[in-house]
C-alpha cells in the first residue's frame, strides 16, 4: 500500500471523529524535471526583479518569491526552489529550509481553494471542531488533503485573527464569520460548483489560490476594500471608547482627540 493510500485509509476509518485524525505527515518538496516555458520564465524574472528591488538585502525577498512560485505552480516545486536559489545566491537547501518551515508554503499540489477552519480555543468552543469534522466528512479528506477534483484543500488553522466573529472559516485568506457546519458545507459545495462566493468582509468574491498567491507576493489586485472592512463587533469597542471618553495613558493627542477636532 502506498503512503497516500495509507493516509486515506486512516482518515476513512476515523471519519466519524475527523478532528482526531492524524495530520498529513511532512512531505518532501516535489522534484520538478519539467522546466518553465520561456514565457513563464520571462514573466517570473520580471516579477522577481520587482520583488528584489523592494529590499536592501536581496535574500530578504525569499518569502514573497516563494508565494510567486506558488502563483504559477500551485505549490513550491523543485524548479521554483532552484530559481529562487539562483536569483538570490542561496543554496537549494537554504531555500528548501524556509519553504518547509512555514505552513503557507505547500509541499504538494494545493486545491483551487484552501478552506481553513480555526480550531483554536475560542473558535473550538464556539463550534470550530464541529465545522472541521463536518467538512472532513462531507469532502472525504482530512487536514492538508485535497479533494480528487483538485478544488478544495482542507486545513486546520490555529488562529484566523478574528476572535470576535468566532467560529471563523477562511477561504484563500478571505473571512467567513460566524460559521456553522451547515454553512461551511454549503460554502465548499458552492466553490466546487464554480459559483462566485462572497466573503463576510474584504473582497467582493473569493479568488483562486494561485490568484491570491500573487497578491501575497506583493502584487495587489485592488480588491481588498471592495466589501465591508471592519465589522460591527470590531467597531463596538471604538464606539464605547468614544461614548465614555476612554483613553490610554498619554493618549491626550491620540486618535480620539483627532476625531474630536474634526467634529
Amino acid at each position: 500500500m502506498t503512503e497516500m493510500a495509507e493516509i486515506k485509509q486512516v482518515h476513512a476509518e476515523d471519519r466519524a471523529h475527523a478532528s482526531n485524525a492524524i495530520l498529513h505527515p511532512p512531505a518532501p518538496l516535489h522534484a520538478t524535471d519539467e522546466p518553465y516555458t520561456e514565457e513563464q520564465l520571462a514573466q517570473l524574472h520580471t516579477d522577481i526583479d520587482a520583488i528584489i528591488a523592494r529590499y536592501p538585502v536581496k535574500r530578504s525577498a525569499l518569502l514573497p518569491m516563494l508565494h510567486l512560485i506558488q502563483s504559477v505552480d500551485g505549490y513550491v516545486t523543485g524548479r521554483g526552489v532552484r530559481l529562487c536559489a539562483e536569483r538570490l545566491d542561496l543554496t537549494d537547501a537554504e531555500v528548501s529550509g524556509v519553504a518547509t518551515f512555514y505552513s503557507q508554503y505547500k509541499r504538494h499540489p494545493n486545491g483551487d481553494y484552501t478552506i481553513g477552519v480555526c480550531t483554536n480555543t475560542l473558535c473550538a468552543v464556539m463550534g470550530g471542531d464541529l465545522i472541521f469534522d463536518a467538512l472532513s466528512e462531507h469532502l472525504g479528506i482530512g487536514h492538508d488533503e485535497t479533494t480528487e477534483d483538485g478544488k478544495i484543500t482542507l486545513e486546520r488553522v490555529e488562529c484566523n485573527a478574528a476572535c470576535d466573529y468566532a467560529p471563523v472559516v477562511m477561504t484563500n485568506w478571505e473571512f467567513f464569520d460566524k460559521q456553522t457546519p451547515e454553512s461551511a458545507v454549503q460554502l465548499a459545495d458552492d466553490l466546487r460548483a464554480g459559483k462566485d462566493v462572497a466573503p463576510t468582509r474584504g473582497a467582493a468574491k473569493v479568488c483562486s489560490f494561485k490568484h491570491i498567491e500573487r497578491v501575497l507576493a506583493g502584487f495587489p489586485d485592488g480588491r481588498a476594500d471592495e466589501g465591508v472592512g471592519a465589522g460591527e463587533q470590531s467597531l463596538e469597542g471604538l464606539r464605547l471608547a468614544h461614548q465614555n471618553d476612554w483613553r490610554a495613558p498619554g493618549d491626550e493627542g491620540g486618535p480620539l482627540a483627532e476625531d474630536e477636532e474634526q467634529k
